[in-house]
């Protein structure tokens, strides 16, 4: 986290940016400044904005039309929404990646159902290992569940902290993602391991044919010579 004029920026490394009071300039040339050290970029950029308004006597929290009411801006209440916004936003980011891939387990289901083969296993591969890759990088690096270092010692930013996860609905997105990455995990391992299963058999009508013209060259071969 650090101070830019009047405004803050905090940088996380899943790869959110969040800033307060910064201009457009300020915040083109400091997402410009950024970009070198980013590794992974996404193909599109996700962002959410929020209105701040400081209001000492109003009870803290975000309301619908997207306004964060606080006592005051300080640093530690700064970086304490950052906290909560930047999983907001990765949390659409991986909301926004899943629904094609929804899409695409729903046409496995009908076309199984259909008795018809779906798409390709390379394509099927490579759907796992983007599950894969988005359940790792929302357990092990955006840590949705944990709170903030800053709130450990802190009632008020605790207390703070859960009032902003539950305005976002943090840990109820959190648990539906969830479910949907395992469902596509499930349904696209259930369809490899049938595409196996064909296979094999289809080896094995391979293997009794290859010995049937055996047999049966091997029988000409000795009504041939007699």
């Amino acid at each position: 986290m650090e101070r830019r004029g009047g405004g803050y920026v905090a940088l996380f490394r899943f790869g959110v940016v969040v800033v307060v009071n910064l201009d457009d300039a300020e915040e083109s040339a400091l997402l410009d400044s950024v970009m070198p050290i980013v590794s992974g970029k996404f193909a599109e950029r996700e962002n959410e904005a929020y209105d701040i308004l400081i209001d000492r006597e109003a009870a803290e929290h975000i309301d619908a039309r997207g306004v964060i009411t606080l006592r005051e801006l300080s640093i530690e209440r700064f970086l304490v929404v950052a906290h909560a916004l930047a999983k907001s936003v990765m949390l659409a980011h991986h909301e926004t990646s899943v629904m094609p891939i929804m899409t695409r387990v729903e046409t496995i289901a009908l076309d199984l159902q259909a008795g018809r083969t779906p798409a390709r296993p390379a394509q099927l591969v490579s759907k796992i290992g983007n599950v894969l890759l988005m359940e790792s990088r929302t357990v092990s690096r955006i840590e949705i569940t944990e709170k903030p270092a800053i709130t450990w010692d802190d009632p008020a930013l605790d207390r703070l902290y859960e009032r902003i996860a539950s305005d976002l609905e943090l840990r109820e997105r959190d648990v539906a993602l969830t479910r949907k990455l395992a469902l596509i995990a499930r349904t696209s391992e259930l369809y490899l391991d049938l595409l196996s299963t064909r296979q094999g058999l289809r080896l094995e009508w391979y293997i009794v044919v290859l010995i049937a013209v055996e047999i049966v060259l091997i029988v000409y071969d000795i009504f041939a010579s007699s």
